[in-house]
């Protein structure tokens, strides 16, 4: 089946109270009408047609070069955003679906649904409706004595009696090409918010004697649209759960869907568990196996498998297979973490490449540095990689032992095997397989600390 889309976007809106344009709202890591685009894509659209406002940024880097942007300059309803967008139509005879871009929760299904409606029934339009206990806010729809359609009032210039009707329009429709292109030259702005509905369309090609059918979904969510934080709350969650279901059914374990949040880009391996109160973000990968205990954080990040990170946050690095992390480590962008490496506790990592079974155990800090194979950096360990002016990389080669409490001042290497003496601030080149020991001399003077006392003890007296 053929047929092109139109997705009306450049709706403000404002009960988001929000400098954003509305469809552009994050939901699960995407923008809330890339979901309607790439469903319209799956469904195979042969072209796509987004209507945006003209205060919108360019949306191709979030939603492709393959589609096209119009621009509604005037707020002037959905009539005229889709007056705007027929022109651009390259096949305008083809069957014609128009949806809304803040309807993020639509399926493919669904809208298979309203084409095959389309084409075996010979009609000049489709419409989606549903029923619901409370329709406030949407159009209703009039049927006449033998229940086809014969018009949607739009609630504003709905009376009493058509207020009180349930099916309610669902803002998705698939129109006849050519029907349409008449229909839309004949829509006014005669309503209570003086604007061309596209609604008014639907009605004047059942006046031209076209046959009109209606496709009424049993799932009344899925075409729940969204005006408001309330509603975009309710979209995230439903995502959300879609998202989780499908872990779940690819072989995750997760413990707590209810309290896991995992965006739509994330893919995760078979048998990897997931404790509650993790957020995978993003465009993160995860391999087979790992093991993620409460409270881990990961954002477009790539885990290998077998896994383990114990409540700690991941931003853009890569980690290997067979990696432990945490508890509460953070590695910081940039980071690189071969297989088998080990980073413990209170351990923050930025720009740093691990090289594999290295292990920074607890309380350090790598920052632009290239740490070697079977490398050990002790506890409290600082990479001194910026002098307030610009940054430095450190280099410590394979096998070298870094002892507790020590300072690498780039730009410094430590060479093969080497080891650095706990409590030392290497600023120079410590040679393969050499000590570098940098402490000052110990002094011990006796009696000192009784003599502290007792100084301590004559000044209290005699303030007294």
């Amino acid at each position: 089946m053929k047929f092109n889309a139109i997705i009306l976007a450049a709706g403000k809106g404002a009960r988001m109270k929000s400098k954003t344009p509305k469809v552009l709202h994050n939901i699960s890591g995407k923008p809330m009408v890339s979901y309607v685009v790439e469903t319209a894509r799956k469904i195979g659209a042969e072209q796509i047609v987004v209507v945006v406002g003209a205060d919108f940024p360019d949306l191709t880097p979030i939603l492709g070069s393959d589609l096209d942007y119009v621009v509604q300059k005037q707020q002037l309803g959905t009539g005229d955003a889709v007056k705007t967008a027929l022109p651009v139509l390259k096949k305008p005879k083809n069957p014609l679906l128009v949806m809304c871009g803040d309807t993020p929760l639509l399926s493919g299904a669904t809208l298979n649904l309203a084409t095959e409606r389309f084409y075996a029934g010979h009609c000049g339009c489709v419409v989606l409706t549903t029923h619901l206990d409370n329709p406030s806010g949407y159009g209703r729809i009039i049927r006449q004595k033998g229940g086809s359609l014969a018009k949607i009032v739009e609630e504003r210039d709905a009376s009493g009696v058509e207020r009180s009707i349930k099916e309610i329009n669902g803002g998705v429709y698939c129109f006849d090409g050519v029907v349409l292109a008449k229909a839309i030259e004949q829509i006014e702005d005669n309503n209570s918010q003086g604007e061309y509905y596209l609604t008014d369309a639907v009605k004047s090609i059942v006046k031209g004697g076209y046959r009109v059918q209606t496709v009424t979904l049993e799932d009344a969510m899925e075409l729940q649209g969204v005006n408001d934080r309330s509603q975009l709350s309710l979209a995230i969650n439903v995502i959300n759960r879609r998202n989780i279901q499908k872990h779940l059914d690819n072989g995750v374990t997760i413990i707590d869907p209810a309290h896991t949040y995992i965006d739509s880009g994330v893919e995760i391996g078979a048998d990897t568990i997931i404790e509650p109160g993790c957020c995978l973000r993003g465009q993160t990968v995860i391999g087979e196996g790992c093991y993620f205990d409460n409270g881990v954080d990961i954002i477009d990040c790539r885990v290998g498998n077998y896994c383990n990170i114990i409540r700690s946050v991941l931003r853009e690095s890569t980690v290997g297979d067979n990696c432990n992390i945490g508890p509460f480590a953070y590695l910081r962008p940039g980071t690189v973490l071969a297989e088998r490496v080990k980073v413990g506790d209170f351990v923050e990592i930025k720009n740093s490449i691990v090289g594999p079974g290295s292990k920074i155990p607890h309380l350090s800090y790598v920052g632009d540095s290239d740490v070697g194979t079977g490398v050990n950096v002790g506890c409290g360990t600082i990479t001194c990689n910026y002098d307030g002016f610009r940054k430095y990389r450190t280099v410590i080669e394979d096998g070298v032992f870094i002892g507790s409490n020590s300072n690498l001042i780039a730009p410094v290497k430590v060479e093969r095997g080497a080891f650095v003496a706990a409590g030392s601030t290497i600023d120079q080149e410590v040679p393969g397989d050499a000590l570098a020991i940098t402490r000052v001399k110990q002094r011990n003077l006796p009696g000192w600390a009784a003599a502290k006392r007792k100084s301590e003890e004559c000044r209290v007296e005699s303030e007294e």
